[in-house]
């Protein structure tokens, strides 16, 4: 049957392999940089509310403060700059040294915006005292990259954009904290795989709890979407995935029906939330609305949703246990299924090693959760963590000789498991380089994703409030295969959106209904997601196997969203 399955997969169409998806995204984002000018956006820090009646401030963009980038009209800047340098006042109250600005103005008849920025004056300051009087407003730059090179050389190259991409961040976000966390969780992920445990594990589950295991699939679902709902659950799931993708699949599903079950059920669940801490409250705090407000619809929305979609997920997944080769990761699984087969061979006695090396990995997922939720752990401690649950049940393994492991044994499964994830971390880091390619994510800095930003505001102005709404939930979905993080999201969008939903006679929390929608749904499906692609690390799948699966039940939760949306603007929710 394998055979047969592998020579239908070589007559079908195959999809290209994720990098070759990224790098075409790549060029196509590259292009587009010489068609859209760039723009940007003066930012400014606003305070809001957090869930638990604290309170946060967040950088976001001002809204009327858009201007393409032009040409220096350098006349008009030195005479400008000349009566700024007799005026002590405001260069105290901008903190630029007087000397400074006369030795650049003295040094440079052409100036540059990175000139007077070392010396403490940025454009922000300059468009703040005189507007658009000192640009060339005739003629609207673009910023593209160079084929190649650096920021030190040449500037940055398109062809640079996966060692940029890895690079970019710190290690509290994407691309360095992930790319760093997903190693450690690889190699932990190796040394528990080797001790055999969760295999004996599941087989004492599927020993015991015959007539059950119809359940596994709905309970894990609505469990991890109550995670996404309740305190934004994302890079956590890659630890529950280490378990859930080898059980699945024993109880004659697939990968695809695991992924969907940890990760896409917990952004779905995300995409309903009433209290995420990541958008929600963030999203309602820069639209000026009170923290956590209108839940209760938003609660019957998670019921229906996580109903909805739980139920697409169940119906797929019987079709798969009925016929296993349809799934799409009928190949790709047959790691999985070797691995269970082989512990049929042998006597799978579920031994006290196997018990407390489980045991130890509950402990851990529930230092996890407890960590993120009640401490505020973040990437660092999360990674410090999955390599002590790792270490663990390494040193469980040696003392109980389990699967007669010695202590190279556990250095070696370490080895290989960070080896498994590795493709998987160049990912996140092609992933930002796309972000980089546009100009990146900052709302303060020259980019063509400003522009397009900006664009789409304009043309919801003026729409009917029925449209309007429609077509926000719209470009924030689309907004969301690049911008992954919900609180940047928001941070970008939500200062445009919200007082564009006035105008158009929707309300504020309708608009901030559409950014939760949109961010969350799309999270399970862009490649950009390190969370996700995470998680189909775990499961050995490459993300084009999962656009396959994922395209229909995007168009399936995008029409259960737009039904939301318009029912919000009926009923005029607030």
């Amino acid at each position: 049957m394998q055979e047969e399955v592998e020579l239908e997969e070589k007559k079908r169409f195959q999809m290209p392999h994720t990098y070759v998806i990224i790098f075409g995204i790549v060029i196509v984002a590259w292009l587009l940089t010489f068609i859209v000018p760039a723009g940007k956006f003066s930012t400014e820090e606003v305070e809001y509310e957090t869930g638990d009646g604290g309170t946060e401030t967040q950088e976001v963009l001002q809204q009327d403060s858009f201007r393409y980038m032009h040409p220096l009209e350098q006349d008009v800047l030195h005479a400008k700059l000349e009566e700024l340098s007799q005026d002590e006042k405001t260069l105290s109250d901008l903190q630029v040294d007087k000397n400074d600005l006369t030795q650049v103005l003295d040094e440079n008849q052409k100036l540059s915006l990175e000139q007077l920025a070392n010396i403490g004056l940025s454009e922000d300051n300059l468009y703040e005292l005189y507007g658009n009087s000192i640009y060339d407003t005739s003629e609207n730059l673009n910023k593209t990259a160079q084929v190649w090179g650096t920021e030190d050389h040449y500037g940055f190259g398109v062809f640079n954009y996966l060692f940029e991409g890895l690079v970019t961040g710190d290690r509290f976000s994407s691309a360095i904290g992930i790319v760093a966390m997903l190693l450690v969780v690889g190699g932990a992920f190796g040394i528990i795989m080797s001790t055999g445990a969760i295999d004996a594990g599941i087989y004492a589950f599927l020993r015991n709890a015959k007539g059950m295991q119809h359940l596994a699939v709905p309970l894990i679902f609505v469990a991890f979407s109550f995670m996404g709902a309740t305190f934004g659950a994302s890079e956590e799931v890659i630890a529950f995935a280490i378990i859930i993708v080898p059980f699945t699949i024993a109880l004659g599903y697939d990968s695809i029906t695991a992924v969907t079950i940890t990760i896409a059920a917990a952004e779905i669940g995300n995409a309903a939330s009433w209290m995420s801490p990541f958008s929600i409250a963030i999203a309602q705090g820069i639209a000026g609305l009170p923290a956590l407000s209108g839940a209760g619809f938003r609660i019957v929305m998670w019921i229906v949703i996580t109903t909805l979609a739980c139920g697409y997920t169940v119906r797929y997944a019987r079709k798969i246990k009925a016929n296993p080769t349809k799934s799409v990761t009928y190949k790709s699984d047959g790691y999985f299924r070797k691995n269970l087969e082989n512990q049929k061979e042998v006597d799978h006695e579920f031994t006290i090693g196997h018990k407390l090396i489980l045991l130890e990995l509950l402990v851990g997922l529930i230092w996890i959760v407890y960590g993120v939720m009640a401490q505020g752990f973040t990437i660092p401690e999360m990674a410090s963590q999955f390599f002590v649950i790792g270490l663990g049940a390494g040193v469980i393994a040696i003392v109980l000789q389990v699967n007669g492991m010695k202590i190279n044994d556990v250095a070696t499964a370490f080895q290989d498991g960070v080896a498994d994830l590795a493709p998987t971390a160049a990912v996140v880091g092609m992933a930002q380089g796309i972000l980089l390619v546009l100009g990146g994510s900052d709302a303060g800095s020259y980019s063509a994703l400003n522009t397009i930003l900006h664009s789409v505001g304009e043309l919801l102005s003026g729409v009917p409030s029925m449209i309007a709404a429609w077509f926000m939930y719209i470009f924030q979905s689309l907004f969301n295969l690049i911008v992954t993080s919900n609180s940047g999201q928001a941070a970008l969008t939500m200062p445009i959106m919200a007082p564009l939903a006035d105008l158009a006679g929707v309300t504020r929390q309708v608009a901030v209904l559409c950014f939760q929608l949109g961010a969350g749904f799309v999270d399970a499906f862009t490649p950009v997601s390190a969370s996700l692609i995470g998680v189909l690390g775990i499961a050995r799948m490459d993300w084009s196997q999962w656009a396959k699966f994922q395209v229909k039940m995007q168009a399936f939760l995008f029409v259960i969203g737009s039904a939301f949306v318009i029912g919000a603007v009926l009923i005029g929710y607030h």
